[in-house]
């Protein structure tokens, strides 16, 4: 594996002219969605567990080429007392069988990155119009593109399963900068702040730690993830970060992101971490990791908001993703825990606990549905973006995130790369929209529903 097999291609491709609508008139479902999920490690694993608790969801089929994670997926399936569904297992084009069921409603993709898009085009090409894809859309710029394009000409919907948009302190947020309290939105910001020193590593074993193994030698995700931290340099996951404060500024519907600019700083935390708990004479010391420390990202929006985003995984730190909110009336940080409104907060220029405002501008969605999403992973947020994708399959609509949100978010990465290539240069951004963002109306969480 090197570079060029995961940056092949960073070149702008022609926009096409076709745009998604905002509702679609699909063949109606049955009572139940019938859905596939394809790849069921250990995120695979929370999406069947979380869809295997809805009375209104069936899983009709499940994929993986991992008899471990096939056990551990079927132990849940049996467990919830639901028919055990077909399994696609054994060859790397397995996922191609299960996408050749008739019955299939749509189909939830939770595999390593790379495989996301032949994936997501070959679920299109197979007449499914619901594809929930796990963070990344693709590697490379064309192969968003690719999906856009796909999308577009299959009438279908393509739903990046990004659950920090339904994270409860975010959304109360959301419903502030939408009440106004927050005026007009200057400067966001937020990223990946996560040491995954333990899951990018581990003794082959254990899915967290214990080990300096990657690649074949590991289990779970630093089979394939760590891979990336060799060979790229960029924001490899900036999802988590720019979902959210997206929709706070409508991108894609009525405001697009214009370009960008990154940074990258110098490469020590994956080698010292080896080092340190494997000592300098394990061959993974003498692996050269293109991935810097922390990596930062500039982004101009048309509307004349900035953003700033981190990526910083291979450090010791606390888990953070690093939020803020800023506009003309105040501003929120997550870091903190605090915000400040002027006229508001009862101390002037001063920073005041969150918690009160939080709660006082809890979204209509958790008040509805917060003590059910207890339990359903990541505090809760894990239900509401499964949640948001059944429902939109049920009721023949566009989901609430779409495929132009999974491409403009996703695509921060081959443009962090391009950027931090030519020597932190400022590359424009594409439209995916073809120019639609001008007329497009956002219609994420607006009421309970979903």
């Amino acid at each position: 594996m090197n570079r060029r097999s995961f940056v092949k291609n960073t070149g702008l491709a022609a926009a096409g002219f076709a745009i998604l609508p905002t509702t679609q008139s699909f063949t109606a479902p049955d009572p139940v969605v019938k859905l596939g999920i394809i790849g069921v490690g250990l995120r695979g694993q929370n999406h069947l567990n979380n869809a295997l608790q809805r009375k209104d969801v069936s899983i009709v089929a499940i994929c993986d080429i991992d008899d471990r994670m096939l056990e551990m997926a079927t132990n849940l399936i049996q467990k919830s007392g639901k028919p055990m569904p077909k399994v696609f297992k054994g060859d790397p084009n397995a996922w191609k069988k299960l996408l050749e069921l008739k019955e299939l409603d749509g189909v939830i993709i939770a595999t390593p990155w790379e495989w996301h898009t032949p994936m997501i085009i070959g679920s299109l090409e197979a007449g499914i119009k619901y594809v929930g894809t796990e963070v990344m859309l693709g590697i490379t710029l064309q192969d968003h593109w690719d999906v856009v394009k796909a999308a577009e000409h299959h009438n279908a919907q393509v739903m990046m399963l990004e659950n920090v948009c339904y994270r409860r302190d975010v959304m109360a947020i959301l419903n502030m900068v939408r009440q106004g309290l927050f005026g007009e939105l200057i400067h966001l910001q937020g990223g990946y702040q996560h040491d995954l020193r333990a899951v990018k590593f581990n003794n082959g074993t254990q899915a967290y730690g214990g080990g300096v193994e990657f690649g074949e030698k590991a289990f779970s995700e630093a089979r394939w993830r760590t891979e990336h931290s060799v060979h790229r340099n960029g924001d490899l996951y900036p999802t988590h970060g720019i979902g959210p404060v997206a929709e706070m500024i409508n991108i894609n519907r009525g405001n697009r992101f214009v370009s960008l600019s990154s940074f990258a700083s110098k490469t020590r935390g994956l080698h010292e971490y080896i080092v340190k708990n494997g000592g300098e004479q394990h061959p993974n010391a003498k692996v050269q990791f293109q991935l810097g420390d922390v990596v930062t990202t500039n982004i101009r929006c048309a509307n004349g908001e900035t953003i700033l985003l981190h990526h910083d995984t291979n450090l010791p730190r606390p888990y953070s993703l690093g939020f803020r909110v800023q506009g003309t009336h105040g501003i929120w940080m997550d870091v903190n825990h605090s915000l400040y409104i002027e006229g508001m907060s009862k101390t002037n220029d001063a920073w005041e606990d969150a918690k009160s405002w939080l709660e006082k501008y809890d979204h209509p969605l958790w008040k509805k549905y917060g003590s059910g999403a207890e339990g359903a992973g990541h505090g809760g947020m894990d239900f509401f973006v499964l949640h948001a994708f059944v429902e939109s399959i049920k009721r023949k609509t566009a989901t609430p995130l779409d495929v132009y949100d999974a491409a403009a978010w996703s695509a921060i990465t081959p443009l962090s790369e391009q950027s931090i290539e030519l020597g932190n240069q400022t590359v424009e951004f594409p439209d995916f929209t073809s120019g639609q963002w001008m007329y497009r109306k956002n219609t994420f969480a607006l009421n309970d529903e979903y």
